[in-house]
C-alpha cells in the first residue's frame, strides 16, 4: 500500500540550514523575541506537522495569486509577487520576501498585499501586531506607502482585509527591536520570556518548540 502521509513529509521536507547571526527575517520580527534567538543558539529541525502548515500556507498564497491574476478580476493588476527585498543596516542585513504589489485601477494605487492564512476567519477581528509590523518592512522598502494584511480561512476561503498606513515610527520601532535582538545575540545574553510577560501573546508558548529550555531559562 502507499503511505501518502509519509509521501507528503517527504516532498515537503526542509534542509535544515542554521541561521547567521547578523542576518534577520522581517516575518520574525513579531514573535517572541527569546524564541527567536533560541532559533540562532539552538537551532532544531522543524517538525513534520509545523511544515505542512508553512506549506498550507504557501498554497494558500498562490491562489491568491491566481485570484489576482484572473482576467476576472479587472478591478486590480498583479504587478509582481514574491518581490526579494534586503534593507542593509551598518550592523545587519534584513531580507525577505513581499507577497503581492497589486495596482487598485479605480483609485490608481500601488498596494502592497501581505497574505496570511487562517485556521478560523470568525477569530480574526484586527491585523495582527507582527503582521503589521512586517508589513512596515516591506512598505519602507519598497517605497510604496500603501499596505493591507489579508487573511484567508483555510476551511472555506473566506477573506477579511485590514488596511495598514505606513508609519515612519513603527518602521523605527521595528528595526530598534532587531538592534536589540542583534547586540543580544552578540553578547550571548539571553532575552526576557516576552511571551509569557506580555498579555495577548501567551498562547506562544504552546506552540513554541523552546518551551522546556525557555521554562529553565536556559541559555
Amino acid at each position: 500500500m502507499i503511505d501518502f502521509d509519509k509521501m507528503i513529509d517527504n516532498h515537503i521536507a526542509r534542509e535544515h540550514k542554521p541561521k547567521s547571526i547578523g542576518r534577520y527575517y522581517p516575518s520574525e520580527v513579531g514573535n517572541c523575541i527569546r524564541k527567536v534567538w533560541y532559533s540562532y543558539k539552538h537551532p532544531v529541525e522543524l517538525k513534520p506537522e509545523v511544515v505542512k502548515i508553512f506549506q498550507l500556507g504557501n498554497i494558500m498564497h498562490e491562489f491568491v495569486v491566481e485570484v489576482l491574476k484572473s482576467e476576472k478580476n479587472k478591478g486590480v493588476q498583479l504587478l509582481q509577487s514574491e518581490v526579494p527585498l534586503k534593507i542593509e543596516t551598518p550592523e545587519f542585513t534584513i531580507s525577505g520576501r513581499v507577497d503581492d504589489l497589486v495596482l487598485v485601477k479605480e483609485s490608481g494605487k500601488t498596494v502592497v498585499v501581505e497574505v496570511k492564512s487562517t485556521k478560523s476567519i470568525d477569530f480574526v477581528r484586527e491585523a495582527s501586531e507582527s503582521h503589521v509590523m512586517q508589513l512596515q518592512l516591506y512598505m519602507h522598502a519598497t517605497g510604496i506607502h500603501n499596505g493591507i494584511v489579508l487573511y484567508v480561512d483555510k476551511g472555506n476561503l473566506q477573506s477579511k482585509q485590514f488596511e495598514v498606513k505606513y508609519s515612519k515610527r513603527k518602521v523605527e520601532e521595528t528595526m530598534e527591536r532587531f538592534k536589540e535582538l542583534h547586540q543580544l545575540l552578540l553578547n550571548d545574553l539571553l532575552p526576557v520570556d516576552e511571551a509569557k510577560r506580555t498579555q495577548g501573546k501567551q498562547w506562544m508558548c504552546r506552540f513554541c518548540e523552546y518551551e522546556e529550555k525557555c521554562s529553565r531559562n536556559e541559555a
